[in-house]
């Protein structure tokens, strides 16, 4: 049996093996960009101000922030990036980045492109998961009422009986293809609602395997706890618990509102009980990982380490399904693909959609990149040492 070493994520070789000397010139420069958090607020300003007099930008960013975080404007323009990913052992999470819609023609259009990606997905051999936001396919008031356990007049039963059916529809294309399909967590006040919707298709379609993963966001001080929950009642009902383990990208928001409503925050006192907490629900999984199936979804390198040593200290093998790495497209290479070319699953999330409606992720993407200590200063050190080891100027 072939031994491979451990992973090292100071290695920029392996990291950059796949970019060109210009790819990497236009990334280091975009980092840099991002990374001052005056030039990110004016950017979301002015892009903001563009998409509210439709005045067109796509020409501005596609080149460049578009083209470094997302696939392109449809799954067929993001056939290259999967089939580029693919050619290093790394797999590809097409995600439909296309939200805030809530009129029932569009939450029915975003219903019929989540199951493209499902199809797409069965299709190749390079896209092991397609995922979905409850929100793009349910009003999000609609979605605080029924969290808060609100009254539903007749009119909103109907409609919340339209978003279980699509829910149901996305989740029974999953399983008749065989595709797992991960279900995203949102904000904490509309969370509960989702839960119920995920812990109800688990039931349905997990008896045999994990098809149906929930997401939890460990930057939530009872999330540990909710995990062991989710599962005692997934062994309850006899089937697969299918999870996605994040630590959060919401803080600010989430705190903010908290203050302003008046009730407990949800959120960690501090990054290390986040850290200690994520660290925690892996170290869950895999104590049970006859019963559960799960993602790491983190850039955070000491995390992804603990996880990798464990792996192979509890002898399990590196390419078992039932353990996957993902990190976002165009960040944390150096996590993706030495994790990939030392015999583990990763797969990357892929965003796509029109540029406009994409850009309110990308907006996001820049903010977390200048509010995560570290985070972009680390990604240009190492482009850096990559361009220098080449020679490139």
């Amino acid at each position: 049996m072939e031994i491979r070493p451990q992973p090292s994520f100071d290695n920029t070789e392996i990291a950059f093996s796949s970019k060109s000397n210009a790819e990497l010139k236009r990334a280091y420069w975009l980092f840099k960009l991002i990374g001052n958090p005056s030039l990110v607020l004016a950017g979301r300003v002015l892009t903001n101000l563009a998409l509210t007099l439709r005045i067109p930008i796509g020409w501005a960013i596609r080149g460049n922030i578009f083209k470094q975080f997302c696939g392109g404007e449809n799954i067929h323009q993001c056939a290259r990036a999967a089939e580029g990913l693919g050619k290093f052992g790394i797999g590809t999470i097409l995600d439909y980045s296309v939200e805030g819609k809530d009129s029932e023609a569009d939450l029915e259009n975003t219903k019929a492109e989540i199951m493209l990606t499902i199809q797409e997905a069965a299709r190749s051999k390079n896209i092991p998961f397609s995922v979905f936001k409850i929100t793009g396919i349910a009003r999000f008031e609609l979605l605080e009422k029924v969290n808060a356990n609100e009254s539903l007049s007749d009119t909103e039963k109907l409609e919340w009986e339209r978003v279980e059916k699509r829910v149901d529809t996305i989740c029974a294309h999953a399983a008749q293809h065989g595709v797992p399909v991960f279900i995203d967590a949102e904000d904490s006040w509309i969370q509960d609602a989702i839960d119920q919707l995920a812990d109800t298709m688990m039931a349905k379609y997990n008896s045999t395997k994990a098809i149906v993963y929930n997401t939890i966001q460990l930057y939530r001080h009872d999330r540990l706890e909710f995990l062991k929950k989710s599962h005692q009642l997934a062994q309850k009902g006899n089937y697969f618990f299918g999870v996605k383990l994040v630590r959060g990208a919401y803080m600010e928001k989430e705190r903010a509102r908290a203050a302003e409503k008046g009730y407990t925050d949800p959120i960690q006192p501090n990054k290390e009980a986040s850290d200690r907490d994520f660290d925690l629900a892996v170290n869950y999984c895999l104590d049970n990982i006859d019963s559960i199936a799960f993602c790491a979804g983190t850039h955070n390198e000491e995390s992804s380490l603990k996880l990798a040593d464990a792996v192979d200290s509890r002898s399990l093998a590196r390419n078992d399904k039932r353990i996957f790495f993902a990190q976002l497209y165009g960040m944390s290479d150096h996590i993706s693909y030495n994790l990939a070319n030392a015999g583990f699953n990763v797969a990357k999330y892929l965003p796509y959609g029109p540029i406009r409606e994409v850009m309110p992720y990308l907006i996001r993407r820049a903010q977390e990149n200048t509010s995560v200590k570290g985070q972009t200063g680390r990604e240009l050190l190492l482009i850096q040492r990559e361009m220098k080891r080449r020679k490139v100027k």
